[in-house]
């Protein structure tokens, strides 16, 4: 593989993630010339609220891209185009100047769950979505309406309620659009229905939220102009510089591992896990999201797994209880992580009876269950902290399995993983992930999906390739597959039962408790 052009033009990828700005610059064919992360703080005001300052994130976004320019040695006129994504659904209601009315509510914030169990009871036909099952919490109608009805001043001062990613879009140029990919995939947006379901927000007591939502829905990868002056006076780059429209983190890292047409499956891995993968007909099923027309590409529909807790159980155990792991790993001059996965390789498949389930945030699919939360259970005296870290990391493959047995049932097969983010960081994990479910799993050259994404729709954009499939075939580069083990994947499946049992005998006793905290 040849190395980064160092002659132009080079394309600008902004992602804004969960805990940091990650910005990426590449060259046309997808070779990364530099990368520069800023991070930012998550507060979390109650049990399954989380919310950040988006003056924090402008901070980092403005850090990472002129540390990414000056770290590749590239002059702004060198830089063909931008694009960014954005964690979502992320809510931000702003004033007419674009100024944020309150911090953020992020992604992973289920305090709209109330809300979204009354939405829920809606049989309008964009619920489809769904699957027939519950609504999420963490989607756009759910955190408006619990706006309108917890803070009603906030709500009536906000001239915008948009995603982070269309507040990005503002903040580069000037302008209020709402990605399709937000409006598709969490606010109901349904072209095969005529777009925007307004009598469904009317009926869900939303019927206002139009003046706050920006009139023009915009196709991924689609031109917005240039960077505006301001933006560009901060940034360090040129005025005028192509922006194009970017979407959701997940779904430009989709893009960014070239799952732009069916056939394979998007897993990608970090705070938390996406499954995503495209269908020519639209398909929907219990257990799953989906599908979402044109979310991604033109002519084509979208389906949708995920987990909200992935590798955040992970750094929560990491952080909380293996301070002594962490000092040794220092001390070795090694990653702590790398020190981890080491040992937990050494523990015996199933953990010697520990199972985990990770639903520390809630469950996104297949349950949609806001108030659940997470248990560790079959302890004994002989568990050690590298049995329960083990545990983890066994309970997420189980939860990515039982999400494909969900999909499976709907007649959606996965044949394929393509896989970015944190966990393919380490081998070990990544080849449980192909063990407990069965289907290999192909890494790409640059890890940085997300990033890379952004920069395909950049190209797009900015007339460099010809679109975003074009884009993504020229720019992304498989590197190996790594295949089940036949026996490994055999006896997993008897903990993936249990696993698949064990919640909704606990449902009701964890909705009581989770209740009882939140009222005191």
């Amino acid at each position: 593989m040849s190395e980064a052009s160092k002659t132009g033009p080079f394309l600008l990828g902004i992602d804004m993630g969960t805990e940091s700005c990650r910005v990426g610059v590449f060259d046309t064919t997808g070779h990364p010339l530099a990368f520069e992360a800023t991070p930012y703080q998550t507060s979390y005001p109650r049990p399954g609220q989380a919310e950040q300052d988006p003056d924090d994130w402008w901070a980092s976004l403005v850090a990472s891209v002129q540390g990414a320019r000056e770290r590749a040695g590239v002059s702004p006129e060198d830089i063909a185009g931008i694009s960014y994504d954005a964690t979502t659904l992320t809510l931000v209601a702003t004033d007419r100047r674009g100024q944020h009315l309150r911090p953020a509510i992020m992604w992973m914030d289920v305090r709209a769950s109330d809300q979204a169990e009354r939405i829920g009871r809606s049989e309008h036909p964009v619920r489809a979505v769904n699957g027939g099952g519950p609504v999420s919490a963490e989607w756009y109608p759910s955190k408006a309406l619990w706006l309108k009805e917890q803070e009603p001043e906030t709500y009536e001062r906000a001239e915008r309620l948009v995603d982070c990613a269309d507040w990005i879009t503002h903040k580069l140029t000037g302008r209020w659009t709402f990605n399709v990919n937000t409006a598709a995939v969490r606010s109901y947006y349904n072209r095969d229905l005529g777009g925007w379901p307004t009598d469904f927000y009317e009926e869900i007591g939303l019927g206002d939220i139009f003046d706050k939502v920006p009139e023009e829905v915009c196709d991924l990868g689609t031109p917005l102009g240039g960077l505006s002056t301001e933006a560009a006076a901060e940034l360090g780059l040129r005025k005028g510089t192509p922006v194009a429209q970017g979407p959701g983190d997940a779904w430009a890292a989709q893009i960014g591992l070239n799952v732009v047409k069916p056939g394979k499956m998007a897993l990608i891995t970090g705070s938390s896990h996406v499954l995503i993968g495209q269908h020519d007909e639209s398909v929907s099923g219990l257990g799953f999201f989906g599908a979402y027309p044109e979310a991604v590409m033109p002519g084509q529909y979208t389906v949708e797994g995920g987990q909200v807790s992935s590798g955040s159980v992970l750094k929560w155990f990491k952080d909380q209880f293996m301070t002594e792991a962490i000092a040794e790993a220092e001390a070795a001059g090694v990653n702590p992580y790398h020190l981890l996965n080491k040992r937990a390789a050494e523990i015996p498949l199933g953990s010697e009876g520990l199972i985990v389930n990770e639903y520390w945030q809630g469950n996104r699919t297949p349950y949609t269950d806001p108030l659940a939360r997470g248990m560790m259970w079959g302890f004994s005296l002989r568990h050690t902290p590298f049995h329960v870290y083990r545990a983890i990391q066994e309970g997420v493959c189980y939860g990515t399995a039982h999400i494909l047995r969900a999909m499976a049932a709907a007649g959606t097969e996965v044949n394929e993983f393509v896989a970015a983010g944190g966990a393919t960081n380490s081998r070990f994990w990544t080849q449980m992930h192909a063990d407990v479910t069965g289907v290999p799993v192909t890494l790409t050259k640059v890890g940085d999906a997300a990033v890379l994404g952004c920069a395909i729709l950049a190209a797009a954009g900015s007339g460099v390739h010809g679109g975003v499939a074009e884009a993504a075939g020229a720019m992304v580069h498989d590197t190996e597959t790594l295949t089940p083990d036949p026996e490994a994947h055999e006896a997993y499946q008897f903990y993936v039962d249990k696993y698949v049992d064990a919640y909704p005998q606990m449902r009701e006793l964890i909705h009581d408790v989770v209740k009882r905290v939140g009222e005191s």
